[in-house]
């Protein structure tokens, strides 16, 4: 199967979203829910997936609310395997087909390395990269029995492309395992129109994290956290900055693009 060639096609065609089915994990705050926003805004159908079950249900209401879009919740584990397949079993049954997939569920780990034990790596790896390989697998296999092909993104890190700091061992070795993840399921399911795109953000501002937006210039310069004092554009990232990316990603102005991951950072790898 091949991916359709829309030389032909205008703007506002390749942007939209209009009659797809997506499935956005860790979407009830932050980058996944600022992604959820901007997928809805395009026309797409959506459905909010979060351990937080009653944060996403507001979500999904909130962006409903907004764009008079079809915006549903679910509860899902990213740990694990039965509640992964069945959120994208009841996005298949919601909207008829599962057109997109962003695999934004994670969690972070500070422990140093020599503090680090086997079961913290477990956990962090678990959720962070086997969690984006089921998630991976069980869109894949609806998208190749609906026919039609999809987009699948996952959300990596600039940890998955260099080290970032000290005690940072458990997640930087889980999003570089996404980055490589990202690039071998793109050779397997390009045959079947399923494209697959990383994206790789440095530290952006959330819900959680909006405080550092009232520090002054000098604190935000010499941050112990990853990122925030090294932008070369002049400010730290906002949630919305990696969800427009992720729009591109998943609409058909990228329609030729496979197995890469995008970095967000500002600049910092550079």
């Amino acid at each position: 199967m091949k991916v359709q060639d829309v030389s032909r096609h205008s703007i506002s065609e390749l942007i939209s979203l209009s009659g797809r089915g997506a499935v956005v994990t860790g979407a009830a705050w932050g980058l996944g829910k600022a992604t959820a926003r901007r997928l809805a805004e395009a026309g797409a159908s959506v459905l909010i997936a979060d351990i937080d079950e009653e944060g996403g249900a507001a979500t999904a209401r909130e962006i409903a609310a907004a764009y008079g879009a079809n915006v549903i919740s679910a509860r899902m584990d990213a740990s694990d395997v039965e509640s992964i397949a069945a959120v994208a079993q009841l996005a298949r049954s919601a909207f008829g087909k599962l057109d997109i997939w962003v695999n934004n569920a994670g969690v972070p780990s500070f422990t140093p390395l020599l503090e680090l034990e086997p079961e913290e790596f477990d956990k962090v790896t678990g959720i962070n990269l086997r969690g984006t390989f089921v998630g991976a697998r069980e869109a894949a296999r609806h998208m190749i029995a609906d026919g039609n092909g999809g987009v699948i993104v996952n959300v990596a890190s600039l940890a998955g492309v260099m080290g970032i700091s000290e005690n940072q061992a458990a997640y930087c070795a889980s999003k570089h395992g996404v980055v490589g993840l990202t690039r071998q399921m793109a050779i397997e399911l390009g045959p079947k129109a399923i494209r697959v795109l990383g994206v790789a953000p440095g530290f952006s501002l959330t819900e959680k994290t909006m405080f550092i937006a009232h520090w002054d210039e000098e604190t935000v310069k010499n941050s112990p956290i990853p990122g925030i004092g090294a932008s070369r554009l002049g400010r730290v990232g906002v949630a919305d900055d990696i969800a427009r990316a992720i729009l591109f990603c998943v609409s058909d102005l990228s329609m030729f693009m496979t197995g890469s991951t995008l970095l967000l950072d500002g600049g910092i790898a550079a």
